[in-house]
């Protein structure tokens, strides 16, 4: 079924509606949110940002993600969901405030990003209780149709989201106060999705009572065994392991591109101007927002003609080529073109991703399986920041980094084909 399809048929249920509005205005501020942590650490004017400020930037807005992630579930399975989804936003709102209140105060630099790594740890239970709700709103029949359009359509509002940050920053200026306000409509606007949580039912979204459910200490303690054994079972499942492998490739050579991009626009295309590097690196982000959505619609006829065991290594094979070939004459124009190629391929990837996981591993082993995912799509992200904050100029113009890239693709395409023949020898 196509995008527009599916949404018609999930869309019918109207406690999807409410459980759906409450993820779009929870990503549209998050979208604000990301684009003021990301002007006040990379293109503030009142700072000279470095490989290394970046890193720390990434790291910030991505690691709650991978650590708390897979503790995080122990919690949400104990707790009222919709409760979860009420109270998170308050809590958030409260701390984009006090965040707020610090940039204004012009504090010194950690301690804003620890006030924004508390807001981002109160996220992800948010996200969580969404993703786990989403079976008590969606028949059975209809859930493959409401995994298909809710990730997309977050994805589409959080750019959204941060296209409207950067707007309010060309209103408010990019200075600590403007930052400051953005913080505080974010918070506002995330105030917003509660409203709409408490319209549903107390204990519509679960969990139902189990008193075999093991005590939450316990829980805790069985997360790392947990993961351990998901682990294992993936490795017994080449294909959703291998295409999992790629994804967490991809992120890595990603992160290497976010962050020269970052730098380049910084420094090397605008001279040090905050406000021209902040628009350049914007049009990047719109060309790689729009290979998102494209992805989205070429994926399902491209594996429907090639198979996923084809489709993700062309789709590693041409982000390295292409990189490679718009990147090296270190031109505004070839990084916009290449944030298209790479969202293309990189969503193509992460669907695939997606579906051999759904797919091949067992319902039992299926969390923990996405709970590695998650920790290896962040994780990889700022690893590949931390290795360019050693390897980047001070410029950003680094052929290094693109030999890297390059090469990289191409070789994880290799191996992902070697495992997936591996895998279908096996099994014939």
């Amino acid at each position: 079924m196509s995008f527009v399809a599916d949404l018609r048929v999930v869309s019918r249920g109207r406690d999807f509606r409410r459980l759906f509005g409450t993820r779009l205005v929870s990503q549209f501020s998050d979208g604000i949110f990301q684009f003021a942590v990301a002007g006040f650490a990379f293109f503030s004017p009142e700072s000279q940002t470095t490989a290394l400020q970046v890193a720390t930037g990434l790291a910030v807005l991505l690691l709650p993600y991978s650590v708390l992630g897979p503790f995080v579930g122990v919690f949400i399975d104990r707790w009222p969901r919709r409760q979860v989804l009420v109270l998170a936003p308050v809590a958030r709102g409260a701390l984009l405030l006090v965040a707020a209140w610090l940039v204004a105060a012009d504090v010194p630099d950690p301690v804003f990003y620890v006030a924004a790594l508390g807001v981002l740890a109160v996220n992800r239970f948010f996200l969580a209780a969404l993703g786990a709700s989403l079976p008590h709103v969606v028949p059975t029949e209809r859930l493959l149709a409401a995994n298909a359009v809710v990730p997309t359509s977050g994805t589409v509002v959080t750019f959204v989201g941060a296209g409207v940050g950067f707007l309010l920053r060309a209103l408010f200026g990019g200075d600590d106060s403007g930052v400051a306000v953005l913080l505080v409509v974010s918070g506002v606007v995330f105030g917003l999705s509660a409203l709409i949580a408490r319209r549903m039912d107390r204990m519509l979204l679960g969990p139902w009572p189990d008193p075999d459910r093991p005590q939450a200490r316990e829980a805790l303690r069985n997360v790392v065994t947990g993961l351990a054994d998901g682990a294992k079972h993936l490795l017994g499942h080449r294909i959703a392991a291998g295409t999992m492998g790629a994804m967490a490739a991809h992120r890595f050579f990603y992160g290497m591109a976010t962050a020269l991009g970052i730098i380049l626009y910084r420094y090397y295309f605008t001279d040090g101007d905050p406000d021209a590097a902040l628009q350049g690196i914007g049009l990047v982000v719109a060309t790689s927002g729009a290979g998102y959505f494209v992805a989205v619609l070429i994926t399902p006829y491209a594996t429907e003609r090639f198979t996923i065991e084809r489709w993700v290594p062309i789709a590693l094979t041409a982000a390295g080529v292409l990189t490679a070939a718009l990147v090296l004459p270190f031109q505004e124009w070839g990084l916009a073109a290449a944030g298209f190629v790479l969202g293309v391929a990189g969503q193509s990837v992460k669907i695939c991703a997606d579906t051999t996981v759904q797919r091949d591993v067992e319902d039992i082993y299926r969390g923990r399986a996405f709970s590695l995912y998650d920790m290896l799509f962040n994780g990889m992200y700022v690893l590949a920041a931390a290795l360019s904050a050693a390897i980047l100029p001070a410029d950003g113009k680094s052929y290094l980094a693109v030999a890297i890239m390059a090469a990289g693709y191409p070789l994880a395409a290799l191996a992902y084909r070697a495992i997936a023949a591996r895998s279908r020898a096996e099994l014939g």
